[in-house]
């Protein structure tokens, strides 16, 4: 027998944090996260596709659609390992497409996706610490460049793609911006970050170059091609509703005073007055971004300087059968999403909540605040703890740990009823007519009558924390589970029945026989309890202490128990004994449900999968596993006609499946279910309702009555405007006929003037063309005798041309011969030269290298001992440091004793300010009685006690002000002890400035020198491109030359039979060409030799300018580098010095002591015998012992100076000789 098959018909439910969780497919379509998987939704038809994740999936985490609608990419978590997987949208149902993975990643989820313009490529960014940006060709599955992206602490990232370019990726995290740019195999960063880091928790592309970028602390920065263009700073709004009544409360405030506010609402307003920017997303006019929980900001795009203005604000609308609806409309906004034709606006909330608002309504009406409507329906934002259905209706009710009831209608997928409570629900049940349910609270058991548009609670019963309760099928009983305890209720006169003991642990599920004679219960110490109402006691048991049972369903003969719990298996008891144990296979089974046929068992788990198996029970894997909730199923339920199977979850969402057959086709019943539509309605509401429309008919009635009115008078007003109009058009139309006639008559006029005018002028053409023809005759018979005198001088002009052509080509030659030996000279004196000079280089190159390494030994021993020496010093500032923390901790604890009585005292100033609050109330009504009768003496009664309210509480602040004095001078003192120690500091890093300064000036010589190098480079290439072009400019008018001659030559071919044209015809071409090109080239050839010979004097002297000015900085720099050397080497001398002096006085104390230590031995011996005079001489003989040793280190200090002085003025002496090349000069040995 094969397994029944599901298919998801709606799905409710919203995942919340998964980046970029809502896109439009289409301007109809929706996709969003829900459940395992993400969920297709048409707002009009409101038909749901859902598509699953890959297996064991735990849920997406961020997901993008390509720029085309055809692909979608998912990040997800299967068996604790990231997997990116793209599927095909456009095939019915979705189909994966491909799997991305690489084992050189870290094992870390994807948390922010990206498509490419083209669809081609995929990036992919992990949150930090250890953040990475990948770079995919997904079609292929080949991993194209990856880079890490580092970031301190874990924070929110985006990655997105440039909306015209495949290469270029921009990513945004805590403390940076960074835009990549993929060239070969490597993804390169092309913008520097400036300014201080900043936490950007969103961007979008508005444009190709520009990116508009959301901070924490409310800041919109825009960046264009990585630098920063324009940027502004949000404040927190609030909803105009708050605003309203943060007035009234203000004038209250000011009646009774400043510090009447509470302490917790203070923090709140500081709390929600921090704005940031959760979301930005752009479109065709700017952008939209959310800045304070709960609103949306639209910004146009001005020619100001501004950039961007803000255009209106769209608030979520405040929720009327909410607890708190002020906090319902205080959602923030995590993601906001523009349809295709940029019609509706969808965004995302943290609470799991979709919205949606039509942008046609900013168009038509131009207001500046406009609310949100649910995109659907209010979803559940927490675990669902409740389910179950009626026969009656085709609904079912839910309650979750968001403190909300909701009644859904399976048959429509619509939400029919919604109620949200101040307490927490754990379980629900429906009565089988559907008008009332039960409510286990976590303070009582609610029975609520389900009416019209609300849900009224008809009676309380004190059972706390109630888990479980269940109408019976006939609807006259209820059970409810109080403890360990059962208790059975009539739902009729509400009275206890029956209380059933005998559960030791827990009770998860209280499941009915379908005649109400008998109930099963299970428990959380492995008890499965059948009991008998009719006789009120426990008719079988079957406990297996290993097992925690979380869910059990009975049979519709109440045979055969199904159970589940811990033990990964799915049992089938019956006559209070295990018959069968289904394995799960890896897996937790948390919830189970039966048809009413008895042949179909449906399983939870978990993983949020749900299996479908036929009764018997397989023992192997022969059952249907699908893909649904992201989290553990807590209930599930088949519908009474087996049609449909209901399911919810710990993340939220509610899945409604249709049950098939093997075929795929739904499983056809004998009878067709018949719902009753009754619904309740409370008397009091029907009442306000007639009235409401007794109201409103009148209302309209008055309204029709005046628009009568109106209509007549604005027909009266129109029939006298038509009226004026004809006229006016009847006068304007005669006056037009009138001025056309004159018109016409004139038009005629000169149509005849025209054609008079016509016949003169060709007359007077014929005769000019008669006169131009018998000149053009004389000039022509002009101009041949003129052709033949110029004939006769050009054959004189090319004899005589000839001659000196031939005196031309032999000067030439000449010429040429005597230049190409003189430059051959030239060029060996050069050779000869460079060789030399290269010679000298390579042995000045020795000995600076050579110099160098001595440098680096000397510099390595003194690095040697300058460590040691402050490892000493850091190890003595570790002790005190260590002495400061144990002061310091003793101060906090007397800090936060100070504290505790602070806020003792709060405590009480806040009560006496209640005390005088009631107080000050009895004095008004005591004051209205008296003004009644003596006005003018309570006036000043009442200034006389003010005056001392106002003196008494000045009286206690002063006292509070004078403790804060003395904490606070307390606390002066401490800093001005810290500034002395800071200031120690700060002058030592002054004096690290200094030297930096020091090497900052040599590396700006450097680069002048530098500068001058690539000057000399910039002029070498302005000649050889002046050369280039004079060069070309030969070539064209040589070409022109050619083409000419070419054709003069075509024209005298064709004389080739007449031999004396065709002699003439060469003459011509001979003195037109040959001799034209020798004189043009001899001028050539003397203007170019001229020109290289000042060009190259000129590189020869910049050349020489150069060098000099490259002398000189050498010499600076050399002379620089000497200074310093010098100054540190003086420094050392003083610190050897002091080291020095110390050590004498060390010596010295020694020598004391010691010979103290001789003298009282020579007392103890002599005491006896030797007078008390001598033993006072010898202090005396010390201190001159001292003042000989005092003077002998000075003489020896002096010796040390004059010998350090020689050797600074020989080291001179060596430099002023041969400067180094480096800068850098060796040590002095002292």
């Amino acid at each position: 027998m094969s397994p029944p098959a599901a298919e998801p018909v709606a799905v409710f439910g919203c995942r919340p944090r998964v980046a970029g969780g809502v896109c439009f497919l289409e301007d109809q379509v929706v996709l969003h996260a829900a459940g395992a998987g993400c969920l297709r939704l048409h707002l009009e038809q409101k038909w749901h596709k859902f598509v699953p994740g890959t297996e064991k999936s735990r849920g997406v985490r961020a997901l993008a659609v390509s720029p085309n609608r055809r692909y979608l990419a998912v990040s997800e978590t299967v068996a604790e390992q990231p997997v990116l997987t793209v599927y095909e949208l456009s095939s019915e149902p979705a189909r994966r497409r491909r799997t991305l993975t690489a084992a050189e990643l870290p094992a870390r989820e994807a948390a922010s996706l990206a498509f490419s313009p083209d669809c081609r490529y995929l990036a992919a960014a992990t949150a930090p610490p250890k953040g990475h940006l990948t770079y995919w060709l997904w079609e292929k599955q080949r991993l194209m460049a990856t880079v890490r992206v580092e970031a301190p602490g874990s924070s929110v990232c985006q990655v997105s793609f440039s909306p015209q370019d495949n290469a270029q990726v921009c990513i945004t995290g805590n403390g940076f911006f960074k835009l990549f740019k993929y060239s070969e195999g490597t993804l390169k960063q092309i913008n520097l970050q400036k300014g201080e880091p900043q936490n950007y928790l969103c961007h979008a592309w508005l444009s190709e170059k520009e990116v508009i970028c959301g901070t924490d602390t409310g800041k919109l920065t825009l960046f264009e091609t990585g630098e920063l263009h324009w940027e502004t700073s949000l404040e927190h709004k609030k909803a105009p509703r708050e605003l309203e009544e943060d007035a009234t409360t203000k004038e209250y405030e000011s009646s009774f005073g400043v510090s009447c506010g509470l302490a917790s609402e203070d923090n709140r307003s500081q709390q929600d007055s921090m704005p940031q920017i959760s979301a930005v997303a752009a479109y065709s006019k700017g952008f939209a971004c959310s800045s304070s929980p709960g609103v949306v900001l639209l910004f146009e795009k001005t020619k100001d300087k501004e950039v961007y203005k803000e255009s209106q604000e769209i608030w979520l609308p405040q929720d009327l059968f909410s607890s708190e609806p002020k906090q319902s409309g205080r959602q923030d906004i995590i993601c906001i999403c523009f349809s295709p034709s940029e019609e509706t606006i969808v965004v995302n909330t943290n609470k799991n909540q979709l919205y949606m608002f039509a942008m046609l309504s900013t168009d038509l009406m131009k207001e500046k605040i406009a609310y949100f409507a649910y995109l659907n329906f209010p979803l559940h934002s927490a675990s669902i703890t409740g389910l179950d259905i009626c026969i009656w209706k085709p609904i079912f009710a839910t309650c979750s740990l968001d403190r909300s009831v909701r009644i859904w209608n399976y048959k429509t997928n619509t939400l029919e009823l919604y109620k949200e409570y101040r307490e927490e629900a754990y379980t629900v049940s429906l009565h089988p007519n559907g008008l009332f349910c039960l409510v286990g609270f976590s303070d009582k058991l609610r029975f609520i009558s389900l009416l019209y548009e609300d849900m009224h609670v008809f009676k309380e019963f004190a059972v706390r924390k109630c888990r479980e309760c269940s109408f019976s099928n006939r609807g006259h009983l209820f059970a409810a589970v109080n403890g360990n305890v059962i208790q059975i209720y009539s739902s009729i006169t509400f009275e206890n029945i029956n209380n059933l003991k005998g559960h030791s642990g827990e009770i998860h599920a209280v499941k009915w026989s379908t005649d109400d004679a008998k109930f099963v219960s299970c428990d959380t110490r492995g008890a499965v309890y059948e009991w008998n109402l009719l006789i009120d006691k426990r008719e079988s048991e079957c406990v297996l202490k290993s097992c925690i049972y979380s869910s059990i369903a009975l049979s519709s003969d109440a045979k055969i128990v199904f159970a589940v719990g811990s033990d990964q298996t799915l049992k089938e008891i019956s006559e209070a004994s295990i018959q069968h144990e289904v394995p799960a296979f890896g897996v937790v089974y948390t919830a189970v449900a039966v048809s009413r046929s008895g042949h179909m068992v449906f399983v939870g788990t978990s993983l949020g999968t749900i299996r479908a198996m036929k009764y018997p029970l397989p023992l192997t894997k022969d059952f249907n596993e699908y893909q649904a909730h992201a989290g553990a199923v807590t209930k599930m339920s088949v519908t009474n006609d087996d049609r449909f199977l209901l399911t919810a979850s710990e993340d939220g969402s509610i899945f409604i499946w249709k049950v098939c057959d093997k075929g795929g086709g739904v499983l056809k019943w004998e009878k067709k279910a018949e719902y009753a539509e009754e619904v309740l309605i409370m008397r009091s509401d029907i009442e306000e309702k007639s009235q409401e429309m007794l109201d409103l008919q009148i209302r309209v009635k008055e309204l029709q009555a005046e628009n009568d009115y109106q209509l007549r008078l604005k027909d009266m007003y129109c029939n006298e405007k038509i009226k004026e109009i004809e006229e006016n058009f009847t006068q304007e139309i005669s006056s037009l006929k009138t001025k056309h006639q004159i018109l016409q008559a004139e038009r005629e006029k000169q149509e005849l003037q025209h054609q008079f005018q016509l016949s003169e002028l060709m007359n007077k053409q014929a005769r000019e063309v008669q006169q131009l023809e018998s000149d053009s005759n004389q000039k022509l018979l002009m101009e041949n005798e003129k052709y033949q005198e110029l004939q006769v001088k050009s054959q004189m002009m090319q004899e005589e041309y000839e001659k000196q052509l031939h005196n031309l080509e032999e000067s030439k030659s000449r010429a040429v011969k005597e230049l190409t030996e003189y430059y051959e000279e030239k060029l060996n004196e050069k050779s000869v030269l460079l060789e030399e000079a290269e010679e000298d280089m390579r042995q000045q190159l020795k000995a600076h290298e050579e110099i160098k390494k001595q440098i680096e030994e000397d510099e390595d021993q003194e690095i040697l001992e300058i460590k040691i020496k402050y490892e000493r010093w850091l190890v003595e500032e570790k002790e005190s440091n260590l002495q400061l923390k144990g002061e310091i901790g003793v101060m906090n604890k007397r800090l936060n004793s100070l504290q505790k009585e602070l806020k003792e005292r709060n405590k009480n100033i806040e009560e006496m300010r209640q005390e005088h609050q009631k107080l000050q109330g009895i004095i008004k009504l005591l004051e209205k009685d008296i003004l009644a009768l003596k006005t003018e003496i309570q006036q000043g009664a009442d200034t006389i006690q003010d005056k001392e309210k106002h003196i008494y509480d000045l009286k206690k602040r002063n006292q509070e002000l004078e403790k804060l004095k003395f904490v606070l001078d307390y606390r002066i003192e401490e800093f001005k002890k810290e500034i002395e120690s800071r200031e120690n500091v700060i002058k030592t890093m002054k004096e690290q400035i200094r030297e930096m300064e020091g090497e900052l000036e040599r590396f700006h010589k450097e680069s002048t020198q530098l500068k001058l190098n690539t000057t000399q480079l910039q002029q070498k290439l302005k000649a050889t491109y002046g050369e280039m072009h004079r060069e070309r400019q030969k070539k064209q008018n040589m070409e022109t030359l050619i083409t000419r001659f070419k054709a003069d030559l075509h024209n005298c071919v064709g004389f080739i039979q007449d031999s004396k044209k065709m002699k003439d015809g060469i003459r011509e071409l001979y003195t037109k060409y040959v001799q034209q090109s020798d004189m043009v080239e001899t001028e050539a050839v003397d203007t170019d030799l001229q020109q290289e010979y000042m060009r190259q004097r000129e590189y020869l002297e910049r050349n020489l300018a150069a060098l000099k000015k490259k002398v000189m900085k050498d010499q600076e720099i050399h002379q620089a580098a000497y200074m310093r050397i010098v100054q540190e080497n003086v420094s050392l001398i003083k610190e050897i010095n002091d080291l020095r002096q110390e050590l004498k006085v060390a010596h010295t104390q020694v020598h004391d002591f010691q010979s103290a230590l001789r003298l009282t031995k020579k007392r103890k011996a002599i005491q006896d015998t030797a007078p008390s005079s001598e033993l006072v001489s010898s202090p005396a003989d010390l201190r001159l012992n001292a003042e000989k040793e005092s003077e002998k280190i000075i003489e020896m200090q002096q010796l040390e100076i004059q010998y350090l002085r020689d050797q600074i003025q020989e080291k001179e002496q060596v430099l002023a000789v041969q400067p180094l090349l480096d800068g850098n000069l060796p040590k002095l040995n002292l």
